[in-house]
């Protein structure tokens, strides 16, 4: 039996370190963009989550591609 690759969609995460809570921690919050087109590159998607980082009110702490 042969396997065949079907692209789903594609979610890009945000990471964004929000503050910290009482005992000093941190706290991240997530942003997700749907639809991200799924044969897009690794590379594509890293330079656009950056640049959509920098137009967020706090600083970035990670990239997921979901």
């Amino acid at each position: 039996m042969a396997v065949t690759k079907v692209p789903a969609n594609t979610i890009l995460r945000l990471e964004l370190r929000t503050g910290v809570n009482a005992n000093g921690n941190p706290v991240y919050r997530n942003r997700s963009l749907n639809n991200v087109k799924p044969n897009a590159a690794d590379q594509d998607i890293f330079d656009v989550a950056t640049v959509l980082a920098g137009l967020q009110e706090y600083p970035l702490n990670g990239i997921s591609r979901v």
